[in-house]
């Protein structure tokens, strides 16, 4: 999956402006930690010392060409020693109330500690900062902020049984986000695909961010994508021939292998045979790629079926989980509230 150049360069320079970050706010740590709690300054020059002493008797110790067992009893009491020191430094900052790694270095990716690589692999937040620059609608991450599950409220929905479905909003909802989290929990088990369907406002695109927090949370690279918006790289994919259709090009190519994508409000587009056509493709290819998907949608089921395919009905019958939402709007009962 291709990039400019100028895109590749804009990635790296945001890698280089964190860790700077992640320096300046490790040294404003040790700054505070030396001026609240003096003895760890002197325990980091000791293990500094401790460090230096052990090199300096190792180089030594080789050029006199001392034996292996005296050189394995200095590594053991250079390991002892700096054991002590840390534990020591540790216990400091715990009884001070700091948590015992507020010394550490300082990472947004501890996989990659924010090189980008492992080793000279990609690793997983690259591969999100390319989708996340290569379109930017699909970084949703400040909404994410506002929207998870910390912040996801039952009291919208109704504890009154619907004598109709012989079950209350409350109760249903709590079901369905039982089902999300199990979603969540073994979505590195294979693939798994979602359907929430319900009337407007009842939460289908709060829960669909929820599991987008969790799981770009779990180092999971997810796009998101209205059905319109989908629509225009699928169209675009097709059709376009501009400047920037390598940069389409490479969009398409990450819908179809991101780990998680969401298509939100489906049904809301311009439909034809040609959209409905390039949605299966998308759809199918995901399925058969075993990347995961989530559909978001106001149709009822038998609307989905007269609106789209029978292979497009088919393949999401048989293939996804399909949850139902129902409620008041909860957008309605927020603005009466506010």
């Amino acid at each position: 999956m291709p990039l400019k150049n100028s895109q590749y360069n804009t990635i790296l320079r945001w890698y280089d402006q964190l860790q700077a970050q992640n320096q300046r706010q490790l040294e404003q740590r040790q700054e505070e930690i030396y001026n609240a709690i003096p003895e760890i300054a002197r325990l980091d020059e000791a293990i500094a010392r401790t460090g230096a002493d052990y090199a300096r008797r190792a180089v030594l110790e080789t050029s006199q060409e001392k034996g292996q067992e005296s050189g394995n009893g200095a590594l053991s009491a250079f390991h002892s020693d700096m054991e002590r020191l840390n534990r020591e430094k540790s216990r400091l900052l715990t009884d001070h109330g700091y948590p015992n790694d507020y010394l550490e270095p300082v990472y947004h990716c501890r996989d990659c500690k924010d090189t980008g690589f492992i080793g000279s692999r990609k690793c997983h937040c690259f591969k999100q900062a390319v989708v996340d620059l290569v379109y930017a609608q699909s970084n949703i991450r400040s909404r994410l902020e506002s929207e998870n599950f910390d912040t996801f409220r039952m009291d919208y929905y109704s504890p009154e049984k619907d004598p109709r479905l012989g079950i209350s909003p409350r109760e249903n909802m709590e079901n369905v986000v039982a089902a999300c989290h199990n979603f969540i929990e073994h979505f590195d088990q294979g693939p798994k695909n979602l359907l929430l369907y319900g009337s407007t406002g009842v939460g289908k695109t709060f829960l669909s961010n929820c599991i987008a927090k969790a799981l770009l949370d779990r180092a999971h690279t997810v796009i998101y994508l209205t059905a319109f918006q989908l629509v225009d790289i699928l169209e675009d994919n097709t059709f376009g021939k501009d400047e920037d259709s390598d940069v389409t090009e490479n969009m398409f190519t990450y819908i179809l292998d991101c780990d998680l994508l969401i298509i939100d409000d489906l049904g809301t587009e311009m439909n034809n045979t040609f959209i409905t056509s390039q949605l299966f493709l998308c759809i199918n290819e995901r399925l058969l790629r075993r990347r995961s998907t989530i559909i978001s949608t106001n149709l009822s089921l038998d609307k989905l079926q007269r609106e789209y395919s029978e292979r497009i009905f088919s393949r999401i019958v048989s293939e996804y989980q399909v949850l139902f939402i129902f409620g008041e709007d909860i957008r309605v009962k927020k603005a009466i509230s506010s």
